[in-house]
């Protein structure tokens, strides 16, 4: 009796346990504010105010983020430092410093995105024209406004990888990898796919050199919004889990992707109602998702658990789609969630492996 019991002993002891939960670090919207993600005009603060508000007190007082990225900057005009009606030394006129204090104010972080897959061929347009001075002034812009730079270059086919690579050295030339976060000018990201099955080439070239916990040279990834929204949260982590597996399938392979160097983006607004992401957190995705994204086994690094989440989009991304503006407030969905994952605010150092 006595020898099975010890063998019952030391079979418990070497069954492995579950993965413990990693708290959420990053929990951001994108922001496209009134005109779809154009940001031609500076805006009234006080109008602006009575739209986002939700971003910044969920009903508590706390914000419901502790990240913006304001979408999106066009490359080629921030290449050629444009001034126009909609343009002020390349940066739309409405990403101001009057937006970006709104919310450093209140401890949330601000980014600005360059790209989105309106501005594809701006993208190789500039990477083509000279990259390394697109990174600088792109470090010249966030170092003046005290924000991070996110790179949202969505080609497919035949992405330029050594125009940005170009881009990125520029750009750290100026602005030296942070793992403090201390720096918010400092704070280089990048978009990939929701899965490892678009923007393969880039997500390929990201994975292996720029995103390597051991050398990293970006912060984190975003795995975008797919298509349309999951239909469940099954179909959410396997577009995720793509990116921790890798693809070894694919000539060349793409490796796996450190859990603690990527997030998962869900929508906030579908179609002209709202959604439980944005307005009923126990029927969201935001909620029965929470647990992969908490412990999901990484096979890269060290820390099992993603870095967290991003949401598109915040105030009026689409003329087709409804806004985050009153009464479709999103304070009871993501803001619910803030509360529930006790999302750090202002954000904290993000783990390095």
């Amino acid at each position: 009796m006595l020898k099975k019991l010890l063998l019952l002993l030391t079979l418990f002891v070497a069954l492995p346990s579950a993965a413990a939960a990693t708290p959420v670090s990053v929990y951001g919207a994108w922001l496209c504010g009134n005109d779809a993600c154009t940001w031609a005009s500076a805006r009234d603060m006080n109008d602006f105010d009575a739209k986002n508000h939700w971003l910044v007190n969920r009903g508590d007082g706390m914000p419901s983020v502790n990240l913006v990225v304001l979408s999106f900057v066009q490359p080629l005009k921030l290449l050629n430092r444009t001034t126009d009606a909609q343009t002020l030394n390349g940066v739309p006129r409405g990403m101001d410093a009057n937006v970006v204090n709104y919310f450093k104010s209140r401890g949330v972080r601000v980014m600005l995105s360059v790209g989105g897959i309106t501005y594809v061929d701006a993208w190789n347009q500039a990477l083509a024209a000279n990259p390394t001075q697109l990174g600088l002034n792109a470090a010249q812009v966030a170092q003046s406004l005290g924000v991070g730079i996110e790179i949202d270059y969505e080609e497919n086919a035949s992405p330029n990888l050594a125009g940005l690579q170009a881009f990125i050295d520029a750009y750290r030339s100026q602005l030296p990898y942070d793992a403090t976060g201390g720096n918010h000018a400092a704070r280089l990201t990048i978009d990939l796919a929701a899965g490892d099955r678009w923007l393969i080439a880039l997500a390929r070239k990201a994975t292996a050199d720029w995103l390597n916990p051991t050398t990293p040279v970006l912060d984190y990834a975003n795995a975008m919004v797919a298509s349309k929204q999951p239909t469940n949260a099954s179909a959410a982590q396997a577009d995720w889990q793509e990116h921790i597996d890798g693809k070894a399938q694919y000539n060349p392979p793409i490796p796996p992707l450190a859990a603690a160097k990527f997030t998962g983006a869900l929508y906030i607004v579908t179609g002209q109602s709202p959604c439980p992401e944005c307005t009923n957190f126990g029927a969201s995705l935001i909620s029965s998702t929470g647990s992969y994204v908490q412990s999901v086994a990484t096979k890269v690094g060290t820390t099992n658990g993603m870095l967290g989440y991003m949401f598109w989009a915040a105030e009026c991304p689409s003329t087709r789609r409804i806004c985050t503006t009153p009464p479709n407030t999103c304070e009871n969905g993501v803001g619910a969630g803030a509360r529930t994952y006790n999302v750090p605010i202002p954000m904290q150092p993000l783990r390095q492996n």
